[in-house]
């Protein structure tokens, strides 16, 4: 009898999860709450060392490698705009790097054939029992399935269903982010200016498309009470945050006022005592959300198919499977999110005097020499050993493109 398995969210480690589970006998259906496939995101994302196996072996290296920025090296400016440094993208890029909506896009791509994709809405209640999970949703009908994936995010739904609150399980790490696109009026070409005043940073950036710029705004702060889908909130929370910031600051908060789409979040990680209960499991940033620089959307691509692998050779069994899936996976997600720890100190330093030490940090790792043992040492983090053969299916070319529910 074929399994039926729903996977909450529709970004990246969900479809990563449609792809292995329903090319290999599974019937999947991945349910989005965003009206359609979320491809606007500019922010980069990149892979390294062993994930570029993972890539290879789900035949999307080369769609990957074709959509890559390109970026090159970016210059750490002060308030007149002069270089003070340079950060080279050796240190920063991985080996390919790509914005995350065009990764959303070639992944929904290869995986629509094999699963059903609902847009639209998203899981509002979970009962499970010895056989199976009955599952209602805001929009559709009930439905059962024999299993449940959350792969909804930071603020997961599932998570927050059949584990608790949010806030038992997130730990901040003293930062808010916000992104938003603009025209390229910097001249960039695949490469970026970074400023910082203590305790914010201003990054520009345009790589493929050199007509627009992506905006990332970084501040440290507090915000345990914010609404996460109160946009126009949100940006005033980032304009008063910038209120005083010099450069380009003024006109970035200007242009952030009519951004059509906004990026805004804390930066935390999840921290769980168990990824799964009974037949539902957590996936990426549902399960753990490592953080900047923690590899999270390799750890989340590497983790679909770890956990799709168990339970094939578990035949099924998910008990054994998930318990396998998170001893292989938490080592490497655990040393990530040490890593991640400190990253307010590098991007955002608290004073002028840490700043200054940074950007000179930034002049010593740009020596050919560090550099590389620069690009070792970030390639150690995303390395989680060989990659495991499991029994999995695939398909052996592209998978045709199935359509978003017109919901």
């Amino acid at each position: 009898m074929t399994r039926s398995v729903l996977i909450s969210g529709g970004g990246i480690a969900g479809p990563s999860l449609a792809y292995w589970l329903g090319t290999s006998g599974y019937a999947v259906t991945v349910v989005e709450r965003a009206p359609g496939l979320r491809t606007s995101g500019a922010a980069p994302v990149d892979f390294r060392g062993d994930q570029l196996a993972l890539l290879e072996r789900m035949d999307v290296l080369d769609d990957i490698r074709g959509r890559q920025t390109g970026m090159g090296d970016q210059t750490v400016i002060d308030a007149g705009g002069r270089r003070l440094s340079t950060f080279p993208s050796a240190l920063f890029s991985g080996d390919v790097e790509i914005e995350r909506g065009d990764l959303a896009r070639i992944l929904y791509n290869r995986s629509a054939g094999a699963a059903e994709y609902v847009f639209g809405d998203h899981v509002t209640g979970m009962t499970q029992d010895a056989d199976g999970v009955d599952v209602t949703f805001a929009h559709g009908a009930p439905r059962r399935f024999d299993l449940v994936v959350g792969a909804d995010g930071l603020h997961s739904a599932v998570r927050h269903l059949v584990f608790g609150e949010e806030s038992q399980f997130r730990h901040d790490l003293g930062l808010c982010v916000a992104g938003f696109n603009v025209p390229n009026t910097f001249g960039l070409d695949h490469g970026g200016l970074i400023y910082n005043e203590p305790g914010r940073l201003v990054m520009v950036t345009s790589g493929r498309d050199r007509a627009r710029a992506a905006v990332c705004l970084m501040f440290t702060a507090s915000l345990p009470d914010y609404d996460w889908r109160d946009t126009d909130g949100q940006k005033q929370i980032v304009a008063d945050h910038f209120a005083d910031v010099g450069w380009q600051a003024p006109a970035l908060v200007t242009a952030l006022r009519d951004a059509p789409e906004l990026y805004f979040d804390t930066i935390s990680q999840i921290r769980l005592g168990h990824w799964s209960a009974g037949r539902v499991a957590l996936l990426g940033d549902a399960a753990w959300c490592t953080g900047p620089g923690g590899n999270g959307t390799g750890h989340a691509m590497l983790g679909a198919y770890t956990l799709a692998g168990e339970l094939a050779l578990a035949g099924g069994e998910h008990a054994a499977a998930y318990e396998r899936y998170e001893q292989i996976m938490r080592p490497p997600v655990t040393k990530s999110q040490k890593t991640a720890a400190g990253a307010g100190r590098f991007l955002t330093p608290a004073t002028e005097r840490k700043i200054r030490n940074r950007n000179r940090t930034f002049r010593i790792l740009s020596s050919s020499v560090m550099t590389g043992l620069f690009g070792w040492l970030a390639k150690r983090t995303a390395t989680t050993g060989s990659l495991r053969d499991y029994p999995l299916s695939g398909l052996p070319g592209p998978v045709p493109a199935g359509q978003p529910s017109p919901r």
